[in-house]
């Protein structure tokens, strides 16, 4: 259960490239913390691409749990990108933009509404299998 949300569910930590492509995902349960949670997620991104070097997050990533993994783990950076108090309405976030569509995307599926993978792992298979059909949906629709 998400503690400020007081819903049952998954939390879920995906990496993407700059073209919303999926690189990375961790599932945990909803009640785990964006700032707890995030440094499995770095883990898993630096030891499937280990040459990288800078990772761009939103607020819910600030704070010294993830940099000092990052930093423990070889010179890395993190960006965190914040919506500024001052702003009013709808705002279009720098790079954040690239994660929150492929958020919605994956959120069309049924399966990520409802919540109905018992175990963990099997949601992160399922998130990343619905990300390769819709990658795959995007290749036919430019091929013809």
């Amino acid at each position: 259960m998400t503690r400020a949300k007081k819903i049952k569910g998954r939390e879920r930590h995906i990496s993407t490239d700059t073209l919303c492509h999926v690189v990375a995902a961790v599932v945990h349960p909803a009640d785990i913390q964006d700032h707890n949670g995030a440094p499995p997620a770095a883990t898993k991104i630096r030891s499937l691409f280990a040459w990288l070097r800078h990772l761009i997050g939103e607020g819910g990533y600030a704070g010294e749990k993830l940099r000092g993994v990052l930093v423990e783990r070889g010179r890395r950076t993190i960006e965190i990108v914040k919506r500024s108090d001052r702003a009013e309405g709808f705002i279009i976030m720098p790079k954040r933009w690239i994660v929150e569509r492929r958020f919605v995307w994956l959120g069309r599926c049924r399966r990520f509404t409802k919540h109905v993978e018992a175990p963990i792992s099997l949601s992160c298979a399922q998130l990343m299998i619905v990300h390769i059909c819709r990658v795959l949906r995007q290749i036919n629709q430019t091929a013809f």
